[in-house]
């Protein structure tokens, strides 16, 4: 999907988005909460300085940034997307919470070594795979040394999550990919180690097993993951 696209789908994403994931029964806050609360309990004992710097690429319209600001309350928070309407809907929707900046598709428009910290969130099944490793590059120049990068993404191997891909208007053009590729890419990028943690294996009706879920990062069949990457 190109800029264009995200742009056509920008006003109503949400709205979409609640119809498509109705059968987990949660809401799109649900999913866009856990992942940045991980990401902050991953970085709770890190030394990261008093107002640590923070880009997410492909914020969209910016779902994550409520609880950028709820978990990760001292970061400055860069939202970084291809789409000019969507970040337009993203600083209407979540005015002051971060500077929103237009990207070109190519290189990133940040110094070397400027943030502390990168995150996406189910961003790259929609860019073509073979621009995936020149991405993880820009990615990579932008973070600090030994910093991290927290790549989220839906997991292949999950069949309600390929039937969701499947059906949804704003992933017609999506190639899900799965972990051990995706962590392929990030060390042929130039990534010093990567790993990657399992997430969400049982919808809002059996949520009361949701307390076992943390035993269960391992097992490659949640509906989505993430992969942490170090600089």
């Amino acid at each position: 999907m190109d800029a264009a696209e995200f742009d056509k789908f920008a006003e109503e994403y949400r709205q979409l988005h609640v119809e498509n994931i109705r059968a987990s029964g949660e809401s799109p806050d649900y999913f866009a909460d856990y992942k940045v609360k991980d990401v902050a309990q991953e970085l709770a004992s890190r030394a990261l300085g008093e107002r640590p710097r923070l880009l997410d690429f492909g914020c969209g319209v910016g779902g994550s940034m409520p609880y950028f600001r709820k978990y990760l309350p001292s970061a400055e928070v860069v939202g970084l997307d291809v789409s000019r309407r969507s970040l337009e809907v993203a600083e209407e929707s979540h005015p002051g919470t971060a500077q929103f900046v237009w990207f070109d598709g190519t290189k990133l428009p940040f110094e070397d070594a400027s943030f502390d910290v990168v995150f996406t969130a189910c961003v790259f099944h929609h860019i073509p795979a073979g621009e995936h490793e020149r991405l993880m590059a820009e990615i990579r120049r932008v973070l600090k040394p030994g910093s991290s990068f927290f790549l989220f993404e839906h997991n292949p191997r999950n069949p309600l999550t390929v039937k969701a891909v499947n059906t949804c208007p704003f992933d017609e053009n999506a190639v899900l990919i799965d972990a051990a590729t995706i962590r392929r890419r990030l060390e042929a990028a130039g990534f010093a180690s990567t790993r990657a943690v399992y997430r969400i294996f049982f919808p809002r009706m059996l949520k009361t097993l949701r307390v076992i879920e943390p035993y269960l990062t391992w097992v490659p069949f949640g509906a989505q993951y993430y992969v942490e990457a170090i600089a």
